[in-house]
């Protein structure tokens, strides 16, 4: 099969947050499941094409704003065996920035042209290498007009006459919304489809809107989450859109790669461990608590927070209930940055217990593989959560994971008391309170004490699989069945 994976970024190129990581995954594993596939992603100003090994290709025209625009294209390849092709869209105009999407803490002022442009872009690409895709796969706001553009401007076009699409919604709060005037004059879509039953969204054109409506099949990156975005409390206004389209919408848990995450061969930790050696891990849990100014013996549990410092990740609860954890027999170790409020609450906790919490502000690759392996829980009590990484790094580590109940962190981590020993790998809260997460942190504090109890508990944490291989196969399953389903296309009106 023939595969387009559009994405605005991937590892080792561009990176702003989980998407990237996924779409520096996926692409390879469907290689290795013998696909023909070719990543496309922007060529922004920060990516080195001779750092990549990235060959400059020639340039083609992309038909945009009333005239053509030139695409420069770069290509190279990402994965072992096979490589992956990997095509860079360069236009200097739209691209050589320093930021992806915003500057000084500013979106740039033209994104929806900028990314108007990348993906008609794509479509372009295609045709200029003559690689005829038997499904293209789009990510969140980025990639979603492409789906609009192939059943509208692209529908007659015998190139794309048996093309799928699946449009991949990470993170529905971010939706791409812009002046519909300026998006229309740019992108040059027909305006027959700014209408509710289409790309208008309160007024304004939704990229993201675009992609759910025009997209053969709609996915989610976990099966809780899929469910969740179909409510008012969790779609972001575009619950009433996805309810009409639940047929075509899915739930794939996100994979992790653990040729990077593995205390096994984890070149950022003193000593590697597996579940055999598991006792090793004490090297890492004293070093970063030195680096951490923390002080304590090993025997007294460590509980790590790495994430972005904001309400989102829950971290406002971490806050409310500072003065008890300040308090109890533990430690805590934090690593992030995010919002200023919370930078002071969390800062403010540092100076009131000293040697009992460690603050590093900032994300450091190499301290986060760290503070993984040293911690003996990994708390993650997210208000909403499509997927989450986290979790799945800290069941790997052995760091246990006290999360709540919603998205990703309820498919990968089952509380320990709900399901019982054996299956049961880490501590699960429902109710968004304090009351309630710090209750599932003294039940952890206390099974912790139960050195025969812990340590089933963690052997159970490390065995879980959420390996790309297996998530590459239901993502090839899906490709399959729209490609079969769209062949010949079916179009849908607008």
């Amino acid at each position: 099969m023939k595969i387009v994976y559009a994405s605005s970024e991937a590892v080792p190129f561009a990176k702003t947050g989980g998407l990237a990581d996924v779409a520096g995954a996926l692409p390879a594993w469907l290689g290795r499941l013998k696909q023909r596939v070719i990543l496309v992603i922007p060529r922004y100003g920060s990516i080195d094409p001779e750092a990549h090994g990235l060959a400059y290709q020639g340039s083609f025209g992309v038909p945009f704003a009333g005239g053509v625009e030139q695409a420069e294209l770069y290509r190279g390849s990402i994965g072992g065996d096979p490589a992956v092709p990997v095509c860079c869209i360069g236009n200097r105009g739209f691209f050589d920035r320093s930021g992806l999407y915003q500057e000084g803490g500013a979106d740039y002022p033209d994104n929806a042209e900028r990314f108007g442009f990348f993906n008609r872009a794509v479509l372009e690409m295609c045709g200029f290498l003559s690689f005829r895709p038997d499904l293209i796969h789009c990510n969140d706001w980025q990639t979603g007009l492409i789906p609009a553009y192939l059943k509208t401007l692209y529908a007659d076009d015998p190139f794309f006459c048996a093309t799928a699409t699946l449009f991949t919604i990470h993170n529905i709060a971010y939706q791409g919304r812009y002046d519909p005037e300026r998006v229309f004059r740019a992108t040059m879509l027909p305006r027959g489809i700014f209408n509710v039953e289409g790309v208008e969204f309160w007024g304004a054109f939704g990229f993201l809107k675009a992609g759910a409506y025009y997209a053969d099949a709609l996915n989610t990156v976990s099966e809780t989450h899929r469910k969740e975005i179909q409510t008012e409390e969790f779609g972001f206004g575009l619950h009433g859109l996805l309810r009409t389209r639940s047929k075509d919408l899915y739930g794939i848990m996100n994979g992790l790669d653990y040729s990077v995450w593995d205390p096994a061969h984890d070149p950022f930790i003193p000593e590697n461990y597996t579940p055999a050696s598991f006792e090793k891990k004490a090297a890492s849990k004293a070093l970063a608590m030195r680096k951490l100014g923390i002080t304590g013996g090993a025997d007294t549990p460590l509980v790590a927070v790495i994430s972005r410092l904001a309400a989102q990740k829950g971290l406002d609860l971490v806050a409310g209930i500072r003065q008890e954890l300040g308090h109890r027999n533990l430690r805590l170790a934090v690593l992030g940055t995010g919002e200023p409020y919370i930078h002071q609450a969390l800062a403010e906790m540092a100076n009131e217990f000293p040697g009992r919490v460690g603050v590093h502000l900032g994300y450091d690759d190499g301290m986060a593989h760290l503070l993984y392996a040293a911690a003996d829980m990994f708390l993650m009590p997210s208000r909403y959560e499509p997927c989450g990484m986290g979790q799945l790094i800290g069941l790997r580590y052995g760091a246990i994971p006290i999360v709540r109940e919603t998205g990703g962190l309820a498919d990968a981590v089952l509380d320990y008391d709900a399901a019982g020993p054996g299956r049961g790998n880490g501590f699960v809260f429902r109710e968004y309170s304090t009351a309630a997460l710090l209750e599932r942190i003294d039940r952890a504090l206390a099974l912790y004490r139960d050195k025969v109890s812990w340590r089933e508990l963690t052997l159970t944490a490390m065995k879980a699989d959420f390996g790309w291989e297996s998530i590459a196969k239901k993502y090839l399953a899906l490709y399959r069945k729209y490609v079969k389903r769209v062949n010949p296309r079916k179009q849908r009106p607008g």
